[in-house]
């Protein structure tokens, strides 16, 4: 049996691993008042963009989630986000606002993953989610609303109603 002094020392070294990531809310749909303030883009409050990741949940499950991936080095939050949501969906948004971060730990290997992700708002521009890369398994547009229940994950089930309530209230507020 070891002693508290030498347990405490053998896990001194171990330390939480961290990640950091950045992924997009994109929109297509009714237009709103928000479109002219960006360009007269169009901002959809109607689906939103999501994908099936290859990669399957702990328990096999298949998982439906938002575009997201790691920061790049010498990569900004945002060019991250506009560059995971062209790559994992086949589709280009252009920024309307940060819709805040998101944090949670998972385990992988044995390790404690710390991970926070940084998601933005975009309204739809262009592209076909058939162009979508080999890390997904299916991208695919939905009911906004419907997201809010769909997701897989709570986090990004948070993000999708911050995206409906900034649409219904500041989103409308010069229409």
């Amino acid at each position: 049996m070891s002693s508290r002094r030498e347990r405490k020392r053998s896990t001194a070294h171990v330390r939480d691993e961290r990640e950091v990531s950045a992924g997009g809310v994109v929109v297509r749909g009714r237009e709103t008042g928000a479109g002219e303030a960006h360009g007269g883009t169009t901002i959809g409050g109607e689906e939103v963009v999501v994908i099936v990741p290859t990669r399957r949940a702990p328990d096999g499950a298949r998982v439906l989630a938002l575009p997201k991936g790691h920061v790049d080095p010498g990569e900004t939050a945002l060019q991250a986000a506009e560059r995971e949501v062209r790559e994992e969906t086949g589709v280009v948004g252009e920024l309307v606002r940060d819709l805040g971060e998101v944090r949670y730990w998972y385990r992988r290997d044995g390790r404690t993953i710390s991970k926070s992700v940084t998601f933005y708002l975009f309204s739809y521009v262009s592209g076909d989610t058939e162009d979508h890369d080999d890390e997904v398994e299916e991208a695919r547009w939905i009911g906004l609303r419907e997201a809010k229940t769909a997701l897989s994950h709570a986090g990004e089930r948070e993000v999708v109603t911050r995206a409906l309530a900034w649409l219904e209230e500041d989103g409308l507020k010069d229409r």
